[in-house]
């Protein structure tokens, strides 16, 4: 991601975020000078101006001649991050109640938003997580999976050796774990693999069935992982 797309997430165009850039790295400048540096013709130097002003990204001085100055990135994000907050409570409260209906299988595609709906799930849980994980996707999700035992829950993670982390339970298994089953509060599971940006996809439910299905799939993985660890443990003593 680089500085453009980073301005284009916040609703800019990318002619405004160019302007808004230079704004940045230049200072206080008049329509007529941001057009001759940014190589944007005047009108529509002029109009993304208008725009960024109504967007909250620039301000006007009026002076013997009309200038355009930035306003702040940080100050810039927390009124946008402010905007969605309120949007987020807004749509909470009145969007309508949905109909009961039996839980649906659902499917998620793309690694970006399996992702982001593991760390949904991760930060809603109130009690316990249940995961079975390793690699890259472990370290996309193991500052929520901290936070959420920072916060009491009880968190057992199942991957691969050498990883130790003092705040939660952890299993070793040997398996090659490019898939990922998650259980949360015995109410959600999501398993699946993600593999490249596209292709990846995961299966979420609240289905009671395949929760107690999968609940059940892990506590047998775990018994058979400290079944092996003993063995392993007695042969050694054996060997020595």
């Amino acid at each position: 991601m680089d500085l453009i797309h980073a301005l284009t997430q916040l609703q800019l165009t990318r002619q405004e975020a160019v302007i808004y850039l230079l704004l940045s790295t230049e200072g206080e400048l008049t329509g007529y000078e941001v057009a001759k540096l940014s190589g944007i013709s005047r009108s529509n130097t002029y109009t993304a101006l208008a725009n960024l002003v109504e967007k909250g990204a620039a301000n006007v001085i009026e002076d013997s001649a009309t200038r355009y100055t930035p306003v702040p990135i940080d100050e810039f994000c927390e009124n946008k991050i402010r905007e969605l907050q309120e949007i987020k409570t807004f749509l909470e409260n009145n969007m309508p109640v949905r109909k009961e209906e039996a839980e649906p299988y659902i499917t998620i595609k793309g690694q970006k938003h399996i992702i982001n709906k593991v760390k949904n799930i991760i930060n809603g849980a109130k009690e316990r997580i249940y995961i079975s994980v390793s690699g890259w996707i472990l370290d996309a999700v193991l500052p929520d999976l901290s936070a959420a035992a920072q916060r009491g829950l009880k968190v057992v993670l199942i991957t691969n050796p050498p990883f130790i982390q003092d705040n939660m339970i952890v299993y070793h298994s040997q398996k090659d774990l490019n898939q990922i089953r998650l259980i949360s509060d015995t109410i959600n599971v999501l398993t699946g693999e993600i593999t490249d940006s596209i292709n990846s996809t995961c299966l979420f439910s609240q289905k009671k069935n395949l929760v107690d299905l999968f609940k059940e799939s892990m506590k047998n993985e775990i018994k058979l992982i400290e079944i092996t660890k003993k063995k392993v443990k007695g042969c050694r003593r054996v060997c020595l």
